[in-house]
């Protein structure tokens, strides 16, 4: 029998979006020596093992491979604790086997869990072994000296014994409700404020910061199973905008049983906790208002709870959250970002320090008396580069063509690069050797242009065939479109799908406009108390520069597809300005903004009792009876992010109205839809759907490569 051969859809589902195999998850051990980090064994292998590389030679070792350590089924989500599901979905997680670790201070242990047991791995002797201790396990990190491992078992937080003995250290009170967990990040927290965990080591391993989490503020929405009827719905504590949060706080349990330590700061006024960190320097956290304009980094006494604001930002917008903030110099100066002068700026012990044609992405890491961050010009989003600061001025440490990025410890420092002329990524070692990659080539080659956008408020990308001739192409404009995410940047990677379509006989348009991250304080907050007007008028504005530019755009035939806030953009065009697009394929959209979570939607919009107007005018649900053109909305109806009620919604708004559109609804699917089989068949499904919306059935057949 011969085998078939891979289709481009098929490959890139079958290595999930060719990522699998490539190194991932780096860190540096503190001695600069030893670089950790993640990789499957094969291209089309989605189980992750822990690998060490030496810092010098480049001499890489596996230390774990769940196959190997008594794991059955080390692809396989039925053994996953709850929370390791709810942790995978909001980090949009998809491989299996480890995908996280944690380390001790020296990094020569590493923790980690698999199908909820709890592992360990000496780095040096490359020896791996579980402790038996009871479970499920979640979150596993050992604490800074290697003596023990923390980590959450439901609704505790329990340490572990090298011996395998292990003790409830919070959550043991019986008289608790249901309701309350220690150690683990709330929904908000970790889908988006990026804080994934729920507890923090001194850094003498003799105490834990620990959040308490109650959830009983929170309403419960019920995700089930239309497939299955005899399924019960599953609950989850949903918050969604104007309503309750759950209730959090920070509370310091010595690990010598002595009384825990509340920690006191007004919760009233700042009730979202951002970031915590502990370290030789201290004990800092960052805390948030309700509606996000007011930020505070407060000190914290371990030894009694008592808290000193250190440093306070204000925005009437609202003050965005930079990943790697805040956190003390070993001098004890603190490192913070902030809007400044219309940038985001590294800020010293309250002063900006970076200049202001920078735009400071992320902190990577602090020494004793430098600061490793991510920046791009701020006329430039399309590029991240990594820089050091010192008392001594600014160095760059990867300013190439490209999105850099870098794990530094030790006077080690990795740096991660992905280009736009070369696929795939790169890790670089201290001593010029570069991690294996072991990821698949894609089938397809971006042919991709990007357009200048000086004197622009949209960065603009365009993908053509590669046998153009010339004629009139039909469009696709692919964007995201909305805060906190980029289409068009210099990766090779980021533009694979979008090169299949064009291959198929289009020119795919993809546009950042205002409300997207990297080109200053005042684009991003373009997309304040209105989440439509301007990113659809951006969306229009990039393509009639890519049509002016290229002269080959059949303006008569333009389709938008997207995920996510891009499928609410897609099926906003179609609504707003059939006069422009044709057809809409629509994936998980947030038709209706009520629907949606606090922290992000309240900050866009802010709180719907109080600003009823914003989302109305942001809502795709009026709407419904201007539909003209051919709309196809796609929902997983496992979804707990953006919930299939949205797609519901609009498309029982459209009956009503009587306008036809279709409906795809992806049974047990959640917000990512990465099953093999149904990410394959997705592109093909809208491929068929766009060529029959726009009169293009003949263009061209899909040809296994």
């Amino acid at each position: 029998m011969t085998a078939v051969a891979d289709s481009f859809p098929r490959q890139y589902a079958r290595t999930q979006r060719l990522t699998l195999g490539d190194p991932r998850d780096v860190s540096v051990s503190s001695d600069g020596l030893r670089i950790v980090f993640l990789r499957s064994r094969a291209g089309d292998d989605p189980v992750n093992c822990l690998w060490v590389a030496d810092a010098r030679t480049g001499e890489e070792r596996l230390v774990a491979d769940p196959r190997d350590l008594a794991i059955e089924h080390p692809d396989a989500d039925d053994d996953l604790p709850a929370e390791e599901l709810a942790r995978r979905e909001r980090a949009r997680e998809s491989a299996s086997g480890i995908t996280a670790y944690a380390t001790d201070a020296a990094g020569t242990v590493a923790a980690f869990a698999l199908a909820g047991r709890l592992f360990v791995s000496g780095l040096v002797s490359g020896v791996a072994r579980p402790l038996d201790v009871a479970g499920p396990v979640f979150d596993p990190r050992p604490d800074p000296p290697a003596r023990r491992v923390a980590y959450v078992s439901g609704r505790l937080l329990c340490i572990g014994e090298l011996d395998s003995t292990w003790w409830v250290l919070a959550g043991g009170d019986l008289d608790e409700p249901e309701t309350v967990s220690w150690g683990s990040a709330e929904f908000v927290a970790a889908e988006e404020m990026d804080r994934f965990r729920g507890y923090w080591w001194s850094p003498d391993g003799d105490a834990i910061a620990v959040c308490r989490v109650d959830t009983s503020p929170v309403q419960r929405w019920y995700i089930g199973d239309p497939a299955d009827p005899a399924a019960e719905p599953t609950p989850i504590a949903y918050p969604v905008a104007g309503t309750d949060n759950a209730d959090v706080s920070l509370h310091i349990f010595p690990i010598d049983h002595s009384e825990p330590i509340d920690v006191e700061w007004d919760r009233h006024a700042f009730p979202y906790l951002a970031d915590v960190h502990w370290s030789a320097a201290g004990l800092i956290a960052t805390v948030q208002s309700r509606d996000q304009r007011s930020t505070q980094i407060i000190a914290i006494d371990p030894t009694s709870g008592e808290t000193t604001v250190l440093f306070v930002d204000h925005d009437e917008a609202w003050v965005e959250l930079v990943p790697g903030t805040p956190r003390l110099l070993a001098d004890g100066r603190l490192v913070a970002c902030a809007d400044r002068d219309g940038a985001r700026r590294l800020i010293i012990d309250g002063e900006p320090v970076s200049p202001g044609d920078l735009q400071v992405r992320a902190i990577v890491a602090t020494g004793d008396s430098d600061v490793t961050f991510i920046a791009n010009p701020i006329d430039d989003a399309t590029v991240q580069h990594v820089w050091r600061w010192s008392d001594d001025g600014f160095e760059p440490i990867a300013d190439g063509p490209g999105m850099h990025s870098a794990a530094v410890a030790g006077g080690s420092t990795v740096v991660r690069s992905s280009r736009i002329d070369e696929p795939g990524v790169r890790y670089v070692l201290p001593g010029g050797h570069a991690l294996e990659s072991l990821a698949e080539s894609a089938l397809v080659t971006p042919n991709v242009q990007i357009l200048s956008s000086a004197g622009r408020s949209t960065t603009t990308a365009v993908l053509l065939p590669h046998d153009h001739d010339g004629s009139p192409l039909p469009v696709l404009m692919d964007p995201y479109a909305g805060p906190h995410a980029q289409r068009v940047v210099q990766s090779y990677n980021a533009y694979l799908s979008s090169q299949w379509f064009a291959d198929q006989g289009f020119a795919v348009v993809i546009v950042d406009g205002r409300g997207t991250p990297g080109r200053g304080s005042e684009y991003e907050r373009a997309v304040n108390g209105d989440l439509a007007s301007v990113v659809l008028e951006d969306q229009i504005d990039g393509l009639y520069q890519a049509a002016d530019e290229l002269g080959c755009l059949d303006l008569d035939r333009v389709g938008i597809r997207g995920w996510s806030f891009g499928g609410y953009i897609a099926a906003l065009a179609v609504l707003q300005r059939p006069d422009v697009f044709h057809a809409a394929v629509a994936g998980a959209p947030a038709t209706e903004w009520r629907l949606y979570d606090t922290f992000y939607t309240e900050r866009y919009l802010g709180n719907p009792n109080e600003n009823a107007d914003a989302y109305d005018a942001s809502s795709l649900l009026p709407l419904a009876g201007q539909l003209t053109r051919p709309l196809l909305l796609i929902h997983g109806l496992a979804d707990d992010n953006v919930v299939s009620a949205h797609t519901l919604q609009l498309s029982s708004a459209l009956l009503a109205a009587g306008k036809p559109h279709e409906v795809l609804p992806l049974v047990g699917m959640t917000h990512m839809a990465n099953d093999e089989v149904v990410a394959e068949n997705l592109l093909l499904h809208q491929l068929e759907f766009l060529r029959r919306s726009l009169g293009l059935a003949a263009i061209r057949t899909e040809v296994p490569t």
